[in-house]
């Protein structure tokens, strides 16, 4: 049985503001330490009317307070958007303050529109230097600081395990030559999960940092009494992510019974496409999903993510989901 963990992108409901999505995601993160959570991870997205987690550090910090044990982290920091060492600080910072419970998940994708990512880094370079500046922050955050002319202060010496987050195989190529833990983005990009999983695990190379690979998968999760129940607290992120897709993104949508009535047929298949790797409905419907999804990947870790518009509804659905895993 895999690890469990939670990714959550603190969804900011129709009819409700930021602060309420922020609220709600500290409410969540105690309800998941409690119910055997490993870590909680969230996600930097800009320029989106419906995610308040784009001053990611900030609100991993919110969530570290409001709990004790479980591990809190970024699941990712988009790395092209920032200075390496400003990410150092941040996290330095984290650990400083959370000793032994930051992680650092770094995404190489600009996390939003072009117009943004300017508006972000004012410059953009053409060539990709990810691994340099992955390599980079890594450095910052050594024992000796890397032997850099330049400190993170705080960071030097607090090792925040970095992490490679991916949804193609260069991510799973990048972890492996620098023997990182992995994680792919299956929860909304699942076509080369398979494939990735298994260039990383044949061409992990061992390094101070790991001596054997740790694979990670997102699946989303949304689980109730009923099938049907389930798919009506679904239906918010089906709906938010064909708008996303058709270049309307809003809020996190109130729920509809037939989700087919709102959405072109088209874009309803590609949507359920990108969020086949899900398990949804009752608990006993859910059980067989995951383990179709574990036994077929077999995973080190899995994370667990959905969004539903009632915060109530969605913390049931992750204690829930919790009571199936340690079932299985």
């Amino acid at each position: 049985m895999p690890t469990y963990s939670l990714l959550d992108l603190s969804p900011i409901p129709q009819g409700q503001t930021a602060r309420d999505a922020i609220e709600n995601t500290v409410a969540l993160a105690k309800a998941a330490e409690k119910a055997g959570y490993h870590r909680y991870w969230l996600a930097e997205h800009h320029n989106m009317p419906g995610i308040a987690s784009a001053a990611t550090s900030i609100v991993i910090a919110q969530v570290a307070a409001a709990t004790e044990t479980m591990r809190v982290g970024a699941g990712g920091i988009m790395l092209p958007n920032h200075a390496p060492l400003v990410i150092a600080e941040q996290f330095g910072t984290l650990a400083t303050l959370y000793p032994d419970r930051i992680d650092l998940g770094l995404g190489r994708a600009p996390g939003s529109d072009m117009a943004t990512a300017r508006a972000l880094r004012r410059h953009m370079a053409p060539e990709d230097s990810f691994p340099q500046d992955v390599q980079e922050l890594i450095a910052y955050l050594s024992v000796d600081g890397g032997g850099l002319s330049v400190r993170a202060v705080p960071g030097v010496g607090t090792q925040v395990p970095v992490w490679i987050l991916g949804s193609s195989l260069y991510g799973a190529q990048l972890a492996a030559y620098l023997g990182l833990p992995y994680a792919f983005a299956s929860h909304f990009a699942p076509d080369a999960l398979e494939q990735a999983l298994h260039i990383y695990r044949t061409t992990f190379q061992p390094s101070e940092h790991l001596e054997k690979p740790h694979a990670t998968l997102a699946a989303g999760v949304c689980v109730a009494q009923s099938d049907e129940e389930a798919k009506i607290l679904r239906s918010s992120q089906i709906l938010a992510f064909a708008r996303l897709r058709t270049g309307a993104p809003g809020p996190l949508p109130l729920p509809v019974e037939r989700v087919e009535d709102h959405v072109a047929p088209t874009v309803l298949n590609q949507v359920n496409h990108a969020l086949s790797c899900s398990a949804t409905g009752s608990p006993d419907t859910v059980r067989q999903k995951l383990q179709e999804i574990i036994a077929r990947y077999q995973p080190d870790e899995i994370i667990l993510t959905g969004a539903i518009h009632d915060n109530s509804a969605r913390i049931r659905s992750f204690e829930m989901a919790a009571d199936v895993l340690n079932s299985l």
